[in-house]
């Protein structure tokens, strides 16, 4: 059984930076796409990033301030965020798909437990 377990949350001051890491046990996603997505209480949970080996994306509210990045042979992947912002405050959950891209919540079949990224202003 596949598992993801988020690390590297925390409290930061708008303007800096943090890095998640997502480590997978129980299964290899080499050909797959990783994400992750966010959610503030109260809102619907939504994407941030998504890579596979030659494919990646961000939402339009991170792009130029966030990257995705992956270590295959570490099973694990990163998202380092940068500028931070208030409104990024949220818990931020790493996921995985059986199928080599997709960006919808729906299609990704494993997911971590979810991490705080609280942004003060």
């Amino acid at each position: 059984q596949a598992q993801l377990v988020e690390s590297g949350g925390g409290l930061v001051q708008a303007g800096g930076s943090l890095r998640l890491s997502c480590a997978a046990s129980g299964r290899t996603f080499n050909g797959n796409v990783m994400g992750w997505f966010r959610q503030v209480p109260g809102k619907e949970r939504e994407f941030v990033a998504a890579r596979n080996g030659f494919r990646v994306a961000y939402a339009d509210s991170v792009k130029g301030r966030f990257t995705i990045s992956r270590d295959n042979a570490k099973n694990t992947v990163y998202l380092q965020m940068s500028s931070l912002k208030p409104e990024d405050t949220a818990a931020y959950y790493c996921a995985a798909a059986d199928t080599a891209w997709t960006t919808l919540q729906i299609s990704y079949n494993y997911w971590g437990q979810g991490i705080q990224v609280t942004v003060s202003s």
